[in-house]
């Protein structure tokens, strides 16, 4: 099961690091990241495989995780043009509202609503 982490950091130099570094040293991989916030704090989105050693890290390191939620991870196979599109397509038509998406590594795409099931449904036949 694919997990985003949110956790709230200091938008400051060297934030990103001491959240990184952490999750590293609990012996996990970050498959994601993405980081904004212009004011003086900043939201740390993280796409892990397994939630506890990385909240078990953070806190060590006095950081919380603020949120965090089941994913669904997409796979992509022909990076090209309009994938996306079709991708973000199939969960319009299946009603689905999305409130995240993010781009990981390894050509997949992050994909998050309050309706996991039906977005998972939705996004089986990719």
């Amino acid at each position: 099961m694919a997990v985003d982490m949110v956790i709230e950091v200091n938008n400051e130099p060297g934030a990103l690091a001491k959240v990184a570094a952490a999750v590293s040293d609990a012996g996990v991989n970050l498959a994601a990241a993405t980081y904004t916030g212009a004011g003086r704090t900043a939201e740390l989105h993280i796409l892990v495989p397994h939630a506890e050693p990385v909240r078990h890290a953070l806190a060590i390191t006095s950081q919380a995780v603020t949120r965090e939620r089941e994913v669904v991870v997409v796979e992509i196979d022909d990076d090209r043009p309009g994938v996306l599109a079709d991708l973000a397509r199939k969960v319009a038509e299946a009603g689905v509202n999305l409130d995240l998406v993010y781009v990981a590594t390894h050509n997949r795409v992050v994909f998050g609503s309050p309706d996991i099931d039906r977005l998972r449904a939705a996004l089986a036949t990719n």
